[in-house]
């Protein structure tokens, strides 16, 4: 009972005089047998080493120690493998040195003799104890910043006059958190002032007077803050307020006197690390009366203009070109108050253009998705593709005004215009085209095609609009119609057909001038036969579905001049039960124009009866080359398709919408087809669309 009492007392004691003790082989002195083993392990508590020395080795030698081996590891790692025979002081001298386990660590051997010997030996004996390991001496990184005490199993750390141990145990640092609250003036000084200040200083003063009065610093004597040779700050001193942090300060260079705070309460804080040898900083603090700055709210002026203000003093607050209150106002009055703060304060916000409104124009773009969009940020549009023009300028600038303005001050955004007139195709056929030639792909973009509630053509003009004979939608204007278009393949022409352009009528608009559904008799009169058509959405243009060009206001179509007409009408045949026989491709023809004589007093079967002529109209055709039925309110335009025009790819021009006449006679060399002449009806197109757009 004594000695188990004794070691409860005795704790630490004990546990040493359990972690010593000798270690030696089976049989030891006697001789250990053969096939013998034996595996042994120690480990050092908190603060200690263990270490090893063996005073006797007496084993069988082989070559590796391959019969009978001693291997001996510290930490799991092998440091030693005996056998053999040694004196003390050799294993003193070349072994036991190394038979050491790192702090808190461990160390264990292993011991195995082989089936026979051919002589008695001994085998090998060693004391093992715990030594204690002296973290001041031995360790740099224990972490004491001044001194460093090491005891049995452990250290501890302490700090000079003047420095007190920090929570961490390591840090030695000076008590410099003070709160001066009420206090109107004093001094702060870093600390130890005037010698070096203490290292790992970490200082909190807390200055808070009257909230009208301003807190005020002087930096007086020689200033002296840790700065690195980049000029960055070893060591910081900051002033705090509610306002903002103004530093950090370092260097020898002091702020310049004095300090203003701007507030009735500030915290100025000072932070050291472990080196140096700087004689730091002093400030004399003291109280004046609050004012209020030059400056009410950023973006704006004061009217009248001071560097200070004082308590009852109003102004009128101005915004800065590009600046606005969220009234919509430019200035309004504000008055300085005892705590030196301005009342009322309204901000005055850069003015923001917001995104540019491009609805009205679906194929324009801005270049950046997502534009910063406040004063004088800038904005550039283009166009979706190619087959579009840029009209107007590029870039434009948010204004004060809160409007988008480019560079020129144009206040109209840009729009893009489609390219007309132009193909993709080539055009290789640089003959006269006779009786009608099969279009190839791409090669009359504008054309359109529509089969119900009968066969007709028409003409893109736009990406929403196109243009037909009034007679082939007379009647349908309340329906909707579907127009085809990028095919040469009349078949082709289905709503299902992904490969085709399909496009929805949303409003049909006839000539008002045009005559509607005659009764009784046949149609003598064709006059004004020209019909606008919107449709209901824009459509995708790509290289087989592009407009054409309306022709200029002073173009014209000379007599003789050679133009195209295409459509789906009927083929030429000379079998008559199939010349009304409607093309399956896309066909088109040369023809000129013929002079107003030949255009007059024309019969038309089946009434046989003179059609009106008037200056709305022209005729054309050619030999054995005609429009045929079919073809009404498809294009006629210029130049003609093969013509070997220095650019066989356009621009081209409508010239004629088809219109009424023979229609492919049999019999007749010279055919003539009657077309809508559209040059007349420029202003029209234009009024109507740009009506129909903006309403």
């Amino acid at each position: 009972m004594l000695v188990v009492s004794l070691c409860l007392f005795l704790l630490p004691l004990c546990a040493m005089s359990m972690l010593s003790g000798w270690v030696e082989s089976p049989g030891y002195p006697r001789g250990y047998p053969p096939d013998a083993s034996l595996n042994w392990s120690r480990c050092a508590p908190p603060g200690h080493t263990l270490a090893l020395r063996l005073t006797h080795l007496d084993m069988e030698d082989s070559d590796g120690c391959e019969n009978d081996a001693l291997e001996i590891f510290a930490d799991g790692k092998q440091i030693a493998l005996q056998c053999g025979e040694m004196s003390f002081e050799d294993l003193d001298s070349t072994v036991n040195p190394s038979l050491l386990s790192s702090v808190e660590g461990c160390l264990s051997l292993s011991f195995r003799s082989d089936y026979s010997n051919t002589k008695r030996h001994t085998g090998f004996r060693g004391f093992y104890m715990l030594q204690d390991f002296d973290e001041c001496e031995e360790d740099p990184d224990n972490g004491c910043t001044q001194f460093c005490h090491n005891y049995i199993g452990g250290y501890l750390c302490s700090c000079r006059l003047g420095y007190h141990l920090d929570t961490d145990g390591h840090t030695c640092t000076v008590s410099c958190t003070e709160d001066l609250s009420g206090s109107l003036r004093g001094v702060i000084s870093s600390p130890s002032r005037p010698g070096p200040y203490a290292e790992h200083a970490h200082c909190s003063y807390i200055l808070s007077v009257e909230d009208n009065l301003e807190l005020l610093l002087h930096f007086t004597g020689e200033f002296d803050v840790e700065q690195g040779p980049d000029g960055q700050c070893v060591d910081t001193l900051m002033v705090e307020t509610s306002s903002g942090t103004q530093g950090p300060f370092c260097g020898r260079v002091p702020p310049s006197p004095p300090l203003r705070t701007g507030s009735h309460h500030a915290r100025i804080l000072f932070n050291s690390d472990g080196q140096g040898s700087n004689n730091g900083f002093t400030i004399h603090y003291r109280t004046t009366t609050k004012t209020c700055r030059g400056i009410v709210t950023s973006n704006s002026t004061l009217a009248p203009q001071q560097s200070e203000y004082h308590q009852g003093d109003t102004v009128t607050v101005t915004c800065d070109l590009g600046s606005v209150l969220n009234t919509g106002d430019k200035e309004y009055e504000s008055t300085c108050q005892r705590t030196g703060e301005w009342s009322p304060v309204h901000r005055c916000e850069p003015v923001d253009c917001g995104d540019p409104d491009t609805s009205s124009d679906e194929a324009l773009q801005l270049v950046d998705k997502d534009p910063s969009t406040l004063f004088r940020d800038k904005v550039q549009f283009k166009c979706e593709s190619k087959y579009y023009t840029l009209e107007g300028e590029e870039k434009y600038i948010c204004d004060a005004s809160g409007t988008w303005t480019s560079v020129k001050g144009q206040e109209k955004l840009p729009k893009c215009i489609e390219v007309c007139g132009k193909t993709e195709t080539d055009i290789s056929s640089f003959e006269r085209i006779l009786g009608g030639s099969n279009a190839k792909m791409g090669e009359i973009p504008w054309q359109l095609l529509t089969k119900q509630p009968k066969r007709g053509g028409a003409s893109l003009i736009n990406d929403r609009w196109a243009i037909t004979a009034a007679h082939v939608v007379d009647g349908y204007e309340e329906s909707t119609l579907t127009f085809f278009g990028g095919l040469i393949d009349g078949i082709k022409a289905k709503e299902t057909d992904p490969d085709v352009a399909v496009m929805v009528t949303e409003k049909i608009i006839i000539h008002p001038d045009y005559i509607k559904g005659i009764a009784g008799d046949k149609r003598t009169n064709y006059d004004n036969d020209i019909a606008l058509i919107r449709m209901s959405s824009r459509v995708k243009l790509g290289p087989n579905v592009l407009p054409i060009c309306l022709p200029e206001a002073d173009g014209r179509f000379k007599v003789g001049q050679q133009g195209t007409v295409s459509g789906w009408g009927g083929a030429e045949n000379n079998d008559e039960s199939k010349m009304r026989e409607k093309s399956r491709f896309l066909l088109y023809t040369s023809v000129g124009r013929y002079p107003q004589s030949m255009c007059e007093d024309t019969p038309v079967l089946p009434i046989n009866k003179p059609m009106v002529f008037t200056e709305n109209m022209f005729c054309a055709g050619g030999d054995g080359t005609d429009s045929c039925k079919g073809d009404s309110g498809g294009p006629l335009f210029l130049p003609m398709l093969g013509s070997g025009n220095k650019d066989n790819r356009g621009p081209y021009h409508l010239r004629g919408i088809v219109s009424w006449g023979s229609h492919c006679e049999l019999g007749k060399d010279s055919k003539k087809g009657y077309y809508t002449k559209v040059e007349n009806y420029l202003d029209w197109i234009k009024m109507t669309i740009e009506r129909e757009d903006q309403g």
